[in-house]
């Protein structure tokens, strides 16, 4: 018996009075005899004027909705979106930290796993949720377009499977973005055609408001009504382009229980750190006594490089019953919101940083036991950071020196290819397209934190790593210097991994391993590499098929700081790659 998306969604958690309306999830009782029902999805890609901070612009957006529609699954259901182009820009979507088990053409990103869909063409995604529940999201991946292509991707458990924390009142996404008054795709080419670093967002949003802290902004505030002794599931998301983000709630503290769609320990906080790309579950427990009152939430960001950020906080609104008097944000000023606002680390809080990433830890038990692998078939070593190429003859540029900046893992800047490279793969033309030689470790070895080599020029190539199926894996991501130290926070696609150590330095090849985690690391599939620091993951090569490993900072992205992994076919039937949908879309 089909389902439909909204006999999960109750028409009696919507909160009132809020700008941008949010419904709440409730788990309702399904018959037996639905597990493993099929959802689908029509997203339509238009554009759509939406105004914010007094600005008028026409975005892309998928359904006219920004931030866009939420998925809405089980674990073991199959989910089917079929998008539709309408707009001129190319495009793709990404359904980040889905594990795509056997069904790498529906993971999305640009001519990596698929060619993007053009104009007047649609492509159906078409993937089964295995092995997986709790928050994450999706995303257009194709140029900057997820600046405002982006929503969240809920997966439930199993009928009468309960959470492994006590059962929310309500549960209510939160996506953390930024607005634009210029179009983000023009941004991103006059900084590719320049050299220089782009131009930052004009404002931060709490699911598309920016909230009373910027001008013209103040009844575009994102509120979250709550009843006191009530618990909230809020499930946060980091969809901006390029920022880490401190976040935290006036006078309250927050229960960690999820990260990446993968439960924790649980742990307390009153300040989360989240980096693009990743999702943290947290149970926000109202107070008994209060009623009637306002307190402010708020999302500034974390930055230790050289470039420009943009360096300015984000508030919304937690309401306890019906406060009286204006509570839109008209009602404060800005001097009276930040002296109500939770205080939060400074933008270089790298300490917090640290102390935040190594609370969380795996659940490790007989339900939800971490499989990290004890010992290692492959082990490689990637730097990531900053670089710089040459100016083009006849060329002002704008980079370091008059050169471009670039990105790059082991000091290669990966070069887009023009056509897909899972097909390439898959039907054996890699000839011209990519080369599988991209190195294990750095060719030119150096004190990666400390004095930077006399030469901050990349290499630019398409290449990838060939690993067998079901080989064990560790990779080494060590920061460095050149430029500036900063976080990157390291995605890689159609996997999970296991944070097993992490520090701040260059890696010890010797002594290092032996601090390990081994027994309950944190699982994720986003990690922010420490500035000037190192983070080691682990995991199964269980997944056939080609997967982007990349910064999910846009702007590393655009400037190369990515790779492809591929994982070849097993032995059995179910370890290899099917092939291709008809309707995959051309180059």
């Amino acid at each position: 018996m089909a389902v439909s998306l909204y006999s999960l969604l109750s028409p009696t958690c919507f909160l009132a009075g809020v700008s941008f309306v949010m419904s709440c999830l409730v788990v309702l009782a399904i018959p037996a005899s639905a597990a493993g029902i099929t959802k689908h999805y029509t997203f339509e890609i238009r554009l759509q004027n939406v105004t914010r901070l007094c600005h008028t612009k026409s975005v892309v957006t998928v359904n006219g909705e920004f931030p866009g529609p939420r998925i809405v699954a089980r674990e073991g259901d199959n989910v089917q979106v079929k998008v539709v182009n309408h707009v001129s820009n190319n495009i793709s979507i990404h359904w980040h930290g889905v594990r795509q088990l056997q069904s790498g053409w529906a993971d999305g990103p640009s001519y990596i796993t698929q060619c993007p869909i053009q104009t007047g063409q649609s492509y159906l995604y078409n993937f089964t949720i295995t092995g997986q529940r709790g928050t994450l999201w999706w995303h257009a991946h194709i140029t900057w377009l997820r600046a405002s292509v982006y929503g969240p991707f809920i997966i439930l458990p199993k009928k009468n499977v309960p959470y492994p924390f006590p059962k929310p009142h309500k549960e209510v996404p939160i996506l953390f973005g930024e607005w634009w008054n210029a179009d983000p795709v023009a941004v991103v080419n006059q900084a590719l055609q320049t050299g220089a670093g782009p131009n930052v967002s004009d404002s931060y949003t709490i699911n598309g408001l920016p909230g009373p802290l910027y001008n013209c902004s103040a009844n575009e505030t994102f509120k979250l009504k709550v009843k006191p002794g009530k618990t909230y599931l809020l499930r946060l998301i980091n969809a901006a382009l390029n920022d880490d983000l401190f976040f935290s709630i006036a006078n309250h503290t927050l229960t960690v229980v999820e990260a990446d769609a993968t439960y924790v320990k649980p742990f307390r906080t009153d300040i989360l750190l989240i980096a693009p790309g990743q999702t943290i579950n947290v149970l926000l427990e109202a107070k008994h006594h209060l009623a009637n009152s306002t307190y402010f939430m708020a999302a500034r960001p974390y930055f230790t490089g050289q470039g420009t950020i943009d360096n300015s906080t984000i508030a919304g609104i937690l309401e306890y019953g019906n406060p009286t008097g204006s509570v839109s944000g008209s009602s404060f000023t800005n001097t009276s919101i930040t002296s109500l606002l939770p205080a939060l680390p400074p933008i270089n809080g790298t300490s917090f940083f640290a102390n935040f990433t190594r609370k969380f830890r795996s659940l490790a038990n007989a339900q939800f036991p971490a499989n990290v692998p004890k010992t290692v078939d492959k082990h490689f070593f990637f730097t990531v950071g900053l670089g710089s190429k040459p100016c083009p003859k006849n060329q002002t540029c704008q980079g370091p020196n008059g050169s471009k900046f670039a990105a790059s893992m082991n000091n290669i800047s990966f070069n887009l290819p023009t056509t897909a490279l899972l097909q390439s793969y898959f039907f054996g033309k890699s000839n011209g397209v990519y080369t599988t030689d991209f190195p294990s470790v750095p060719l030119k070895p150096f004190n990666y934190t400390g004095t930077p080599p006399n030469s901050t020029f990349v290499v630019n190539g398409t290449k990838a790593v060939v690993v067998k199926f079901n080989s064990s894996i560790e990779v080494v991501l060590q920061g460095t210097s050149i430029l500036g130290a900063e976080s990157h926070p390291l995605h890689i696609h159609g996997y999970n991994f296991y944070v097993v150590g992490q520090g701040f330095g260059n890696f010890d090849p010797e002594n290092d391993p032996a601090k390990y985690n081994l027994v309950d690391p944190v699982e994720r599939n986003t990690v922010a590499v420490p500035p000037n620091g190192w983070v080691a993951v682990r995991f199964l090569a269980d997944n056939p098929g080609v997967w982007f490993f990349h910064c999910h900072f846009d702007v590393h992205l655009s400037w190369g700081l990515e790779m492809a992994l591929i994982v070849l076919d097993g032995k059995l039937p179910n370890q290899k790659l099917p092939p291709p949908p008809s309707d995959l879309p051309k180059c």
